[in-house]
């Protein structure tokens, strides 16, 4: 699955988007969370504060307990405003 990160969760981490195999345990978007959590530094930085993090999986914003099931995309990005 493809893993895509924008704005400070894309600069925490250190790159736009990654090429991920999550073990078969990880079945939402919270377990993912926590998984790519543990992969290294700069991923521990960007979920430390999961709840201020938003998810899209396949494009459809999704909660931390949307099923990864048929997932090809996951992309994290912080809340969006405007006005």
């Amino acid at each position: 699955m493809r893993v895509l990160y924008f704005a400070w969760v894309r600069q925490k981490v250190g790159v736009a988007e990654e090429d991920v195999s999550p073990p078969p345990e990880v079945r939402d978007v919270a377990g993912l969370v926590a998984w790519l959590a543990a992969r290294s530094p700069g991923h521990a930085a960007a979920f430390a504060q999961a709840r201020q993090i938003r998810a899209a999986v396949n494009q459809e914003f999704a909660t931390p307990d949307a099923s990864l099931a048929g997932a090809e995309e996951v992309a994290f990005f912080p809340p969006v405003t405007g006005g």
